[in-house]
């Protein structure tokens, strides 16, 4: 790998590590002002990350700003969230939590891949700076996971990622010439929504602290609260309905919002993954509705609150849940494990394959049918107004083996661990999906992670980190071929 790579890769690793460095004095300034001593512990950790990112932008800060070669871009890419979450976990590993290692990095893990997993519990109790940084790097990585897939998987054509290649070119040709400042409009974009969101929870009732807390992660489709028992401690239809808008929102394309800013154009919103996407929000909700009402025996208005609420939750990957739904029978737990595989749309803070390789793939056997039944037929692959090439659908054919691959080999590993079969695979999917709690009283919503075993959390790290990089970023670094020039 080139040296001038290396260097250039050590300084973005340097300036992120002094924005988070800033980033951890908000929560500094929140318990200093309320004479809590873990604030002297954000001010220390600030200075450690602050120093260590100045050192790397320092030492490199001559290096050229080329283009960099495609395999540098990968290693960029995995060193950014790796890097960013040892340091992020150094306010939870010396706070008066007295985390573990390998807790205070899981939480950590789970907060920068949007992922919403933990292992603390007493949250309701919890010193307000701790709470706010949980939600802080969340809302961080959202905002990184979107750059990642508009900017950088479209240019290394992961899973199909390169068919909106020429849709991120085309955003800088016209309004952004460069990748910093594509960054710089979607983060004020994003600011936006995560007022509004705060604005419409104070409105519906919410503490002003818990509606920033809780606005963060819903628009980075993250599920962090700052309760136990996660929104069903509000027990307010209000606060649901608010929530179960902006985590919607979340897992569209936050380009498409920039697009309206900025041109006024509502065009993005015709994607066909955008209506996709809604097709498959209503269809779950409606089918989750039907069975509570049918097979649990709720009653209407309360089986369409708790479907909605719930449903959105998993299916935009964000976490949040009102009741533990693992216990609303076989159907319910079937479609919801069906869901952690499904998410939102490409270009937004959720997770997992992803709408438009879905319904890429169901075309792509329909096509297969129609050319059966009628061999001498030439039949094109379209997703939208774009032709889908022969390379593009095997790329996302192939990530979706992976995918499964990946999911069944890590749930196998995970079981190994003493976890049963319910616990190990929902924990694997959501893990992979970056969606937050599992299924059954092990894993579930109304449980936490904190007493899975930790070679088990070892693995569910990893599973967050393949499945918020998708898989082949990481994969690749494993290629012997990788490293030779």
């Amino acid at each position: 790998m080139p040296r001038h790579d290396i260097l250039f890769i050590s300084y973005v690793n340097g300036v992120l590590l002094c924005l988070l460095a800033g980033g951890m004095l908000i929560p500094a300034l929140v318990d200093f002002a309320g004479d809590n001593p873990d604030g002297t512990v954000f001010l220390l950790a600030a200075v450690t990350t602050g120093t260590c990112g100045a050192f790397l932008v320092l030492a490199n800060r001559g290096v050229s700003r080329g283009r960099l070669h495609r395999r540098s871009i990968y290693l960029l890419t995995v060193s950014l969230w790796i890097v960013l979450s040892v340091f992020a976990s150094l306010p939870l590993l010396f706070s008066s939590l007295k985390l573990s290692l390998v807790d205070a990095l899981f939480e950590t893990v789970s907060g920068i891949t949007t992922t919403g997993s933990t292992v603390i519990a007493g949250l309701d109790n919890l010193p307000p700076g701790l709470l706010l940084w949980r939600s802080l790097i969340q809302w961080f990585g959202g905002i990184g996971i979107v750059v990642l897939a508009m900017i950088v998987l479209p240019e290394l054509r992961i899973g199909g990622m390169q068919l909106f290649h020429s849709e991120s070119s085309d955003i800088s040709d016209k309004f952004l010439p460069r990748a910093y400042d594509f960054a710089k409009l979607c983060a004020g974009v994003y600011f936006l929504l995560t007022f509004l969101c705060a604005f419409a929870l104070v409105w519906a009732g919410m503490p002003v602290f818990d509606a920033v807390n809780h606005a963060m992660t819903t628009l980075a489709t993250g599920g962090y609260s700052t309760k136990d028992a996660s929104v069903g401690f509000y027990d307010s239809v209000p606060i649901e309905i608010v929530l179960t808008v902006f985590m919607a929102l979340g897992a569209l394309p936050l380009v498409y919002f920039a697009r309206v800013v900025q041109a006024q154009s509502f065009a993005g919103f015709r994607d066909p993954q955008v209506s996709g996407f809604l097709t498959v929000l209503a269809v779950a909700i409606l089918a989750m509705t039907a069975w509570n009402v049918a097979g649990a025996g709720m009653a209407g208005p309360t089986a369409l609150r708790l479907a909605a609420f719930n449903v959105t939750s998993v299916l935009t990957d964000t976490g949040f849940a009102t009741t533990d739904f693992s216990t609303w029978g076989s159907f319910a737990v079937g479609l919801f494990f069906l869901l952690f595989f499904v998410g939102g749309c490409a270009g937004s803070t959720a997770g997992a394959i992803k709408i438009f390789r879905w319904q890429i793939l169901f075309k792509g056997i329909a096509n297969q049918l129609r050319t059966t039944l009628s061999p001498n037929e030439v039949v094109l692959l379209k997703q939208g107004t774009r032709r889908v090439d022969t390379a593009m659908y095997d790329s996302v054919r192939a990530f979706f083996f992976l995918y499964l691959l990946t999911f069944a080999a890590l749930s196998l590993a995970v079981m190994a661990t003493g976890l049963d079969f319910l616990s190990s695979t929902s924990a694997v999917a959501q893990a992979m999906a970056n969606a937050g709690p599992g299924l059954g009283p092990v894993v579930g919503p109304a449980s936490n992670f904190q007493g899975v075993a930790t070679s088990a959390k070892w693995l569910l790290m990893l599973a967050m980190l393949l499945g918020r990089l998708e898989l082949v970023t990481v994969y690749v670094l494993a290629v012997r071929r990788f490293w030779m020039d």
